[in-house]
């Protein structure tokens, strides 16, 4: 009788495991030790070893010449062990064998010492499915067993299993085994059963198994039976159901061609074929993670579950994108298959889906949308005649400075003139004079900064001046500003323009404070300075920076019109 890949070539021993070195090395030490656990409990995925690390250990600890890590394998109990039908090793299937009165039968076989070997063994597969009344029937033999018992627990859901068990046993964990592993397995493999194949089979292969050895050697055999000894990619790929990187290049071109036509194309060939909407866009999430992850790393990585070849192909794709980009796109990847596994209307989702990715490539960053909009305000076009405004935003200076963002807002209207009463701003020359302070010559220092950081382009930084207090004092340059400016002041190069205009090394420290240039009026100055709400709202809707913003974008709404300065 024919007896599949995944049973012909499990291993025997430690040395045969691969994946799991954490565990083959402890189990190692332990056996040499003599330091033998009465419980384990072996969690991990399917197909990463847990049942056949539990025989390899059974064989270890009966073998003839035993315990030894290295068991013989040609006595009565290795052979009997490895073909599963030793009297001293009992596998219980837990799905089926899951009730108290199960576990009460164990408990009863328990108190009987072996028939022929060392110890009395019992593997639990499926252990997490025992009921919590079976488990609390099993929890006083698993604490205290005889000498020669000795209970393995697996499960792939170790969260299920109660703590009072897991914490009367050592736990193991079993990991994905390594993608390059898992091919090296199976390359060996095709070499002793003689079959013809190449590097790109076996990586299609490879990825069908998703990290589990046993899945992955399941999907050899298949593809062993369908093409017999010789292996062809095309063939692999349709009786699998997996898509070419031909598929999702063709994703990634056209949405980075901004081409919802080929999107509709893309969708109308899977159907056409026959595949599964509901595969390709699970694997078209993955073919975006693997971008991301090969844009981040910059060269062929073991986090991408790819050949060589097919890991240069992902770095060429994703220099055409960003981080963020890719980000994007993964979100909504992620989005579109999460939809699908409960839509009745599988097509029409993925239609969607796949158009939202070519809009989102269409996205502007809000920084680059401002950009343009501080860039472009220069060019508006003439403004209509304005009513008279009380005050200038900003002092007189010899170039007109270009309108920043925060313009755009209400907030950047014109407060009323300062009052006598307000605090002054203090000039490079009356900081020279005040206490403590190094003589300096020169115009006004706020002004002066003002304008070279608006010749050097930091319009940001230079209103948030504008609205602060400057005080220069030996070599520090204290700004005192509100606080919704002080991010603002966090530009590197503040520091050289400021040491540039002092005429020697400065360093700037800010401070939270009041907005001194718009303090507010008192008595009947402020009926007569504060504009009405219907001139306030004209002089805003008037602004250039306003009108520019409303022509990029038609919808928008001013619901609201409010001076921030009073």
């Amino acid at each position: 009788m024919y007896q599949v890949i995944a049973r012909k070539y499990r291993p025997q021993s430690f040395s045969e495991l691969i994946g799991q070195e954490h565990v083959q090395k402890t189990l190692t030490n332990a056996i040499e030790g003599n330091r033998i656990a009465h419980g384990y409990i072996f969690a991990g995925q399917r197909g990463t070893g847990k049942t056949t690390v539990a025989r390899i250990l059974a064989r270890c600890l009966n073998c003839i010449h035993g315990p030894i890590a290295t068991p013989c394998g040609i006595c009565s109990s290795c052979v009997e062990i490895s073909a599963g039908n030793s009297v001293d090793v009992i596998e219980i299937d837990a799905a089926s064998n899951r009730g108290i009165n199960e576990m009460r039968e164990i408990r009863e076989n328990v108190r009987y010492r072996p028939a022929r070997d060392r110890y009395k063994i019992f593997i639990i597969d499926e252990a997490h499915q025992i009921t919590k009344e079976a488990f609390n029937a099993l929890l006083k033999t698993l604490e205290e067993p005889p000498e020669w018992v000795v209970f393995i627990l697996c499960t792939t859901e170790a969260y299920e299993i109660p703590n009072t068990i897991a914490s009367r046993c050592q736990q193991f964990t079993f990991r994905s085994v390594d993608f390059a592993e898992i091919v090296d397995r199976m390359r060996y493999i095709a070499e002793q059963e003689g079959i013809e194949t190449s590097e790109e089979v076996l990586s299609v292969v490879a990825q069908a198994g998703e990290g589990s050895v046993r899945d992955s050697l399941s999907a050899l055999d298949q593809a062993i039976a369908c093409c017999g000894k010789t292996l062809r990619i095309d063939e692999i790929r349709s009786l699998l159901g997996m898509f070419g990187a031909e598929s999702f290049e063709s994703v990634a071109d056209a949405v980075n061609r901004q081409d919802g036509g080929r999107m509709l194309d893309v969708v109308g060939e899977l159907e056409r074929n026959g595949q599964s909407l509901q595969h390709f866009s699970r694997e078209l999430s993955r073919y975006w993670r693997n971008l991301l992850v090969a844009k981040i790393s910059g060269k062929p990585t073991r986090l991408i579950a790819a050949s060589d070849h097919e890991q240069e192909a992902l770095l060429t794709t994703s220099r055409s994108f960003s981080e963020e980009d890719l980000t994007r796109y993964l979100n909504l990847s992620l989005d579109l298959y999460k939809n699908l596994q409960s839509s009745l209307q599988p097509r029409l989702h993925l239609e969607l889906g796949l158009i939202k990715l070519v809009q989102a490539g269409k996205l502007q960053l809000i920084e680059e949308a401002i950009a343009a909009l501080d860039g472009s305000s220069a060019a508006a076009p003439p403004q209509l005649p304005k009513a008279p405004r009380t005050a200038e935003l900003r002092p007189p200076v010899t170039q007109a400075p270009k309108v920043s963002p925060s313009v755009t807002k209400a907030s950047a209207l014109a407060p009323p003139p300062p009052v006598p009463n307000s605090p002054p701003v203090l000039t490079l020359n009356e900081t020279a004079r005040s206490p403590g302070a190094p003589q300096a010559s020169g115009g006004n220092l706020k002004s002066d900064l003002h304008q070279a950081l608006v010749n050097a382009g930091l319009n940001f930084t230079a209103d948030a001046v504008l609205q602060a207090e400057v005080t220069l004092q030996s070599s520090e340059l204290v700004i005192r500003a509100p606080k919704m400016h002080l991010l603002s002041l966090k530009e590197p190069r503040l520091s050289a323009i400021a040491s540039e205009l002092a005429g020697k090394r400065v360093t700037v420290r800010t401070e939270a404070g009041v907005d001194t240039s718009a303090a507010p009026a008192t008595g009947s100055n402020s009926a007569a300075s504060a504009p009405d709400n219907a001139e306030l709202r004209e002089r805003a809707l008037s602004h250039p920076g306003v009108k520019r913003f409303q022509e990029l974008f038609p919808d928008a709404q001013i619901r609201t019109v409010r001076n921030l300065n009073e």
